[in-house]
């Protein structure tokens, strides 16, 4: 079958790239980047660029310093545990095996959450994730790295699995996160400083992004973006990224599929997230349930064949021990739909508003915001 996907544009940047290339400045060899001192690589979790271009009023530092063409592309699926994880291993989700926020492990009816599972499903995160992280190179290396990011994060599975090595500064506060990424740039020469906020994508998802409290988060982001710029000095090297845009889903674009629903015949599970799932089918079944999605989700989601999809290149090169984990059938939302399924007792994932996961420019395009040395 012929796929019509969403084509990256002609020498679009790679999410996979930024910190490689940062990697690079501080040694004066970046294809991206000018020479630097320090790097400091600021992502904002959820904040797409064309968020940003339809909030820019409420981000008055960060619009005044970025341009139509200063954004980079995202992973397939746009969703966080893949897309950081490409980030900080500078691979794709077909090698580094993230391929998802819930995937099968291979041979189990088992779909952990590939971003708090580890601890629940006994996910290891030094073979789960198949990747060397870069900053755990970097380390081995002698460079001095940081992560400054909130508490809850410091010891999860997910943050050994990327970004093992380095030393890792909390708080709770976004404004003095940002104070202590530039203290630290401006200490240590060489040094390559992860910043994370996710109080932007926390916010879209409660309440979309077209929210009071999505903007309010918006206004704390641009204010700690600029105290980043004011403190860490014309030779630190600052980049403003993103992990994944995001869309608003009113809840009547909702897609229940349940018991008796011809869309789950033959599906014994479903992985994924609710604007791009993974169904993994029973045997045999595969062709006839990708035939029965595309007949009447055709208008709503592009539905392929995990051998459409990998020939397709979606996942990039698709390791041999990563492909079981994706689904048979792949169902990505075209325009504002979210996919649940109903049988699940637990509904709270319905009251979402902001969401992503999917190929659409609005959830695969992110800023890349160059500040400092960088600019």
């Amino acid at each position: 079958m012929s796929l019509s996907l969403p084509a990256d544009p002609p020498r679009s940047r790679s999410l996979t790239g930024v910190v490689e290339q940062s990697i690079a400045a501080l040694e004066g060899r970046s294809d991206w980047f000018a020479p630097a001192r320090s790097a400091i690589v600021f992502v904002v979790d959820g904040l797409g660029a064309h968020n940003l271009a339809a909030r820019r009023g409420h981000a008055r530092f960060l619009g005044s310093v970025g341009g139509r063409r200063d954004v980079a592309r995202t992973v397939f699926p746009s969703t966080t545990a893949a897309a950081l994880t490409s980030l900080l291993t500078g691979t794709e989700p077909g090698s580094h095996g993230i391929v998802g926020y819930r995937a099968r492990i291979p041979g189990t009816n088992v779909a952990p959450n590939q971003l708090h599972g580890w601890e629940t499903d006994g996910l290891d995160p030094r073979t789960w994730q198949r990747s060397t992280p870069l900053i755990e190179r970097e380390v081995d290396g002698g460079r001095p790295c940081f992560v400054v990011s909130r508490p809850e994060y410091t010891r999860t599975g997910f943050t050994e699995a990327t970004l093992r090595g380095a030393r890792f500064v909390p708080s709770n506060d976004l404004a003095e996160r940002a104070a202590t990424a530039a203290a630290l740039a401006t200490e240590h020469a060489g040094a390559l400083i992860y910043l994370y906020a996710p109080e932007l994508d926390t916010a879209g998802h409660r309440d979309g992004t077209e929210s009071d409290r999505w903007i309010t988060a918006l206004e704390r982001v641009d204010a700690a973006a600029q105290t980043l710029a004011a403190e860490a000095g014309p030779t630190t090297g600052i980049l403003v990224t993103a992990d994944h845009g995001m869309v608003d889903v009113p809840a009547h674009r909702h897609v229940l599929v349940g018991d008796g629903d011809p869309l789950v015949d033959g599906v014994s599970l479903i992985g994924g997230e609710p604007r791009m799932l993974h169904l993994y089918t029973e045997p045999g079944r595969t062709d006839a349930v990708a035939a029965t999605w595309r007949d009447r989700e055709h208008a709503r989601a592009w539905v392929m064949t995990r051998d459409e999809a990998v020939d397709a290149g979606l996942f990039g090169r698709v390791a041999d021990e990563v492909r079981e984990r994706i689904g048979d059938v792949i169902v990505a939302a075209r325009g504002r739909y979210a996919y649940y399924d109903d049988r699940e007792a637990d509904k709270r994932p319905q009251s979402m508003v902001g969401q992503h996961g999917s190929l659409t420019d609005e959830e695969r395009t992110v800023p890349l915001l160059r500040l400092g040395a960088f600019s």
